[in-house]
Formats: C-alpha cells, structure tokens, sequence
C-alpha cells in the first residue's frame, strides 16, 4: 500500500496535531485517540488510520516516559503487571483487520474514555496508595493491550484512570507508567499490523515530526508544572465531536 494520506490541502489539520500531541504528553499519554479522532474528521482512509496513530504515539510517549522517569515518577512493578499480560494481545490485537464500520463504533466508544479523562471526571489523585492486586492487574493489562492492538491506541488513556481509581500510584506515577505502557504496546501491535503486509509512506515523517515538537514541550510543562485546564476541555470537545462522527457514520 501507497502513501499513507496525501497532506496537501490538509494545512489546519496540520497546525492542530502538535497541539493535540502537546495535551496528551502533558498527562503522560501518547495522543493516538487523539490522534484518530482529528483523522476520522478530516475523513482519513480507515486503513491508514491505525497505523499513522501508533506511530505517532511511539514518538510521543517515549518524550512523555522520559520526562516523568527522570523525576523519578516510574515503578517498574508497577509497569510489569500491566505490560507482561499487554504486549503479547496488543500484538494479537495488532494483526487483526477490523470491518471498518465497526472499527469506528469501537473507536467512537474509546474516546469517550479520553473525554472523561481529558474533563478529569475519573482518575483523581489517591488519598492512600493501596498494596497492588497482581492477578488483577495481569487481567487489566491483557485487556486493555488487546483492544488497544486492535483499535490503534496504546491504552494509556484508559490504564491511568484504572490506576488511579484502585490507589495504586499517585497522578504523576500514573503518568510515567502509562507512558511506557503506551509505547511497549504501540510498538508490539504496529508490529502486528505490519505482519497483515501493510507499510507506511512518506507523509508519516511530517506528521511524526509535528507530533514530537508538540509532544516535547508537552511532556516537559506536564512533568514539571503545566495544567491548561481550558485547553484540555476545548480537545474533549473535538474528541466528544470526532465521537459522534464515527458512532452515527
């Protein structure tokens, strides 16, 4: 398969996907429900979708891991009990090609975790870390991997608010775990999707780079002391729109 979308005449659109990458490296993610949501608006070939989002979140999760663990803010453990079970179906979850009808029901569903996220309705900072349920874990991960291989996301926008909710780190350590989260399980299903033959063009390099300029400065203001609350709102408002889109088209 050719290019993945040609990107002229695609100006505003470009001018919105480091803004996007900026928000989500600000809380620890990778962008790509992001990501997906701005493609399913400026109608993006489904085929072209899955695999431009997770390239996307592997420039720019890796920024956001790195700028949360050098404040200390990863626990391995922590990681391990999620990604161990994740890897191997978000792989799975990768080399499964999706009607694409219903992949955009499922993915219109997804985002309306991000939007909960984003308007921070769920996932508020523990009162008391609470001793981590492994078996638990293990089932979460595997989980959220599987979907996340086969919608295109690398789960972080669902794993944090998990971890928060059960008390099993604090916000910041949320952030960091999910991060790499994102990116071991990006990595293992574009992996997978790449074994169904498709391959990717040029465009990914313009794309890629806006995405890492928006997810540096995102990731080092979200590590350090950003908050823009009202930005975060105005991107829950194009992703409760791109939502809409996809679950009535």
């Amino acid at each position: 398969m050719g290019d993945i979308i040609d990107i002229e005449g695609l100006d505003f659109f470009l001018m919105v996907l480091p803004v996007v990458a900026f928000l989500y490296a600000s809380v620890g993610h990778g962008g790509a429900s992001g990501y997906l949501a701005l493609m399913s608006l400026w109608a993006f070939p489904v085929s072209m979708m899955k695999p431009t989002a997770l390239i996307l979140n592997l420039c720019v999760a890796a920024l956001s891991f790195i700028a949360y663990a050098r404040k200390g803010y990863f626990n391995w453990k922590l990681f391990l009990a999620f990604a161990s079970s994740s890897v191997p179906l978000a792989f799975l979850g990768g080399s499964i090609e999706v009607d694409p009808t219903l992949y955009k029901r499922i993915l219109g569903v997804l985002l309306l975790f991000a939007i909960v996220r984003m308007m921070g309705w769920i996932g508020k900072e523990p009162k008391q870390i609470q001793a981590l349920n492994v078996p638990l874990a293990l089932l979460i991960g595997g989980a959220i991997g599987f979907f996340s291989g086969l919608i295109g996301i690398g789960g972080g926008i669902i794993l944090t608010p998990v971890i928060l909710l059960m008390g099993w780190g604090s916000m910041k350590e949320a952030a960091a775990i999910s991060a790499a989260f994102i990116w071991v399980n990006s990595a293992a299903a574009l992996f997978g999707y790449f074994q169904t033959g498709i391959h990717v063009g040029e465009s990914i390099y313009t794309l890629a780079t806006l995405a890492f300029v928006g997810g540096l400065f995102g990731a080092y203001l979200g590590s350090t002391r950003f908050n823009g609350t009202v930005l975060k709102r105005i991107l829950a408002l194009v992703l409760l729109i791109a939502s809409i889109k996809l679950m009535l088209t």
